[in-house]
This record gives C-alpha cells, structure tokens and sequence, in this order.
C-alpha cells in the first residue's frame, strides 16, 4: 500500500517508492540520505505541524510536513 511519509503513523516502516518535486528538491533530500528505495521508519511527528522525524540508515533525520507529504512510501 502507498502512502505519503506525512500519513505515516509512529512507527511504521516503508520504501521510499517516488518523489515529486523538482532536481533542487530531489536533490536537497537525496543529501541527507533520503532517497528512492530506502527504507524509512516514522519517529514522530512533533506537534502543532511541526517536523516529521524519520529514521534512516540508522539515524534520526527530520523534515518538514510539507516535504514529507510529497514523498510516497510503500508500506
């Protein structure tokens, strides 16, 4: 099942199946280790539409909602 990372619940884990958005934007995240095919895990996500904290190749990286909601995973 896909879903975005922002519809993710705590905990849950998925692959990184596609990405929309532009090369800067791709870019920006493939920089920080998120990139199609990896495998992610949701953290948290802190309150009040706050960052989103994924879990990936073994660290804790975070995000903005916005970021994530354009980030598809499959679950």
């Amino acid at each position: 099942m896909e879903k975005t990372l922002a519809t993710m619940i705590q905990g849950e884990s998925g692959t990184i199946s596609r990405m929309e958005g532009g090369d800067e934007f791709k870019r920006k995240l493939r920089n920080i280790g998120i990139r199609e095919g990896k495998l992610v895990t949701l953290v948290t996500k802190q309150y009040f539409g706050g960052p989103i904290v994924l879990k990936v190749d073994g660290r804790d990286t975070s995000i903005g909602r916005g970021m994530a909601r354009r980030i598809y995973v499959d679950v």
